[in-house]
């Protein structure tokens, strides 16, 4: 029985195959071929798209980091705003500058 399903064997395939063209039917598989390759296009592109859209966010930050513009505040995530809190609060209890309530 194992060996009925490993998908190295041909006849496996050719059993899915048949299973496939018994279900759509022939007229149907075009179609359905058609629909799978714009579906993958559109997947690609969507993730180019994305990959392009990050690529373009950190360029826009190396930017003002290298023109000397504090980087916008929409454009910095938020684990970095809370290690930027949390060096501050370090500098201020260093240096003895902690607010009387938090003492």
């Amino acid at each position: 029985m194992m060996l009925l399903f490993n998908f190295e064997n041909p006849l496996v395939w050719a059993l899915i195959l048949a299973a496939i063209f018994l279900l759509f039917g022939g007229s149907k598989l075009p179609q359905l071929a058609k629909a799978l390759g714009q579906s993958k296009r559109a997947f690609k592109a969507g993730l180019s798209e994305a990959e392009q859209e990050e690529e373009d966010e950190k360029e826009k930050k190396r930017k003002e980091v290298a023109a000397g513009q504090q980087p916008s505040l929409s454009a910095v995530n938020d684990e970095e705003l809370f290690e930027e809190a949390r060096r501050r609060a370090r500098l201020r209890v260093a240096e003895g500058n902690v607010p009387e309530e938090r003492k």
